[in-house]
């Protein structure tokens, strides 16, 4: 989909790849748990929070919550 995008969008064929993989990783980092932003401290991801704590530390329950609009 987002070759398909960039294709419509008409930008140059050299960059197409990259423009689709970087809207690839975007939406992976919005929506998995642990690639997102920790909201506690923007700086690290909630996976490095977790590795940095403790070892062997595991997510067994989460909430939804909605920052800002």
């Amino acid at each position: 989909i987002g070759r398909e995008q960039a294709l419509a969008e008409g930008k140059p064929e050299h960059i197409i790849d990259k423009i689709a993989q970087g809207k690839l990783n975007k939406f992976f980092q919005e929506n998995t748990l642990l690639a997102q932003k920790f909201v506690k401290d923007n700086s690290m991801t909630i996976e490095q929070y977790l590795n940095g704590v403790q070892n062997g530390l595991t997510v067994t329950d989460f909430k939804r919550i909605a920052i800002g609009g």
